[in-house]
This record gives C-alpha cells, structure tokens and sequence, in this order.
C-alpha cells in the first residue's frame, strides 16, 4: 500500500469519526461508519488491503 494511499484512508477515518462524534450521521450507519473508519486505519497502519490481494491491486510504488 503507498503513502498516498494510506494517508488518504487516515484522512477518512477522522472525517467518519467527525461525523459521528459530532452528531452528523447517527444510528446504524454511524457504527457502520466508525468500523469502517477502524478498519481504515488498521489497514493504513499494517500497510495491508486484504481487498486488494483479491483483486490484484497495488498502490505500493516498489515492485
């Protein structure tokens, strides 16, 4: 996983976290929003997407 790639999925886990603090998105799909706003910053921080092994993807600029 690259650095932009990763940064970005920090940047939007705060904003779901945002939302949901503030009061903005409510009920279930605020909690949808917070778990997938976890499972945002657990992938950015293990630098792994186990969606993009399935797919084939990679943002990692090294080979």
């Amino acid at each position: 996983m690259g650095t932009i790639d990763r940064v970005a999925r920090i940047v939007i886990a705060l904003v779901f976290a945002a939302l949901y603090f503030t009061g903005t998105v409510t009920g279930t799909l605020g909690i949808v929003l917070l778990v997938l706003g976890g499972v945002f910053v657990a992938t950015s921080l293990i630098s792994f997407c186990p969606l993009y092994t399935i797919f084939g993807l990679s943002t990692c600029p090294n080979k």
